[in-house]
């Protein structure tokens, strides 16, 4: 039997846990959780303990992901991981199609029906959400949400730990930088530096 261990277990931990039963590499999956004891479960899982318990599964889950939204708390999880000798996986549901020649980083997760296409470059702990398109020659850093329904065009690149909303679309050729919030539904047609919330059609930098 094959055993998944999946940190975090809220609504995201769930599809990542779907999809990767999914491919059928795994049986089991294993959640753990900082909101436990008081939550025991994720749905139809057992939750099985606090994320610092982690080491405690090492012998009976070779691999594990880190189910989380917070791009930066994704990313520093996963390097305790990492760290701590797992072999953290990369998923992608049977439904998505990942071109033969883009490159997927570690922990990384594509789900269903999502596009990534040809000469893209997805950085570590990347989530290509439900429907998300990724076209030809994007280069994604590390701890990037591209959210479901959103379409990024050719060539686009996205900086570390950026955030591009529910059905938001950027226009090909765009730079977006480092920790930028792109809102939903946002057309993004110029480029967008580091840290700034973008939101609208044509999307614009607001104050935050």
């Amino acid at each position: 039997m094959s055993v998944l261990l999946i940190i975090g277990a809220g609504g995201h931990g769930k599809v990542v846990a779907d999809a990767a039963l999914e491919t059928g590499r795994w049986d089991e999956i294993v959640f753990l959780d900082d909101a436990w004891p008081e939550k025991m479960t994720n749905g139809r899982w057992a939750i099985q303990g606090k994320v610092d318990q982690m080491l405690e599964w090492k012998d009976g889950c070779v691999h594990a992901v880190v189910a989380l939204g917070n791009n930066q708390l994704r990313m520093k999880l996963q390097s305790r991981l990492l760290a701590a000798g797992f072999e953290v996986a990369t998923i992608i549901h049977p439904s998505a199609h990942v071109s033969r020649y883009a490159k997927l980083g570690i922990g990384s997760v594509v789900f269903a029906n999502a596009v990534v296409n040809v000469d893209a470059v997805i950085g570590d702990a990347v989530i290509i959400n439900t429907a998300a398109t990724v076209d030809h020659d994007c280069r994604l850093g590390d701890g990037v949400h591209i959210a479901p329904g959103a379409n990024l065009g050719g060539g686009v690149t996205v900086g570390n730990y950026s955030w591009v909303g529910i059905g938001a679309v950027v226009r090909h050729y765009q730079s977006i930088g480092v920790g930028v919030t792109v809102g939903a539904g946002a057309v993004v047609v110029n480029n967008l530096e580091d840290g700034v919330t973008a939101i609208g059609s044509p999307a614009r930098p607001i104050n935050t």
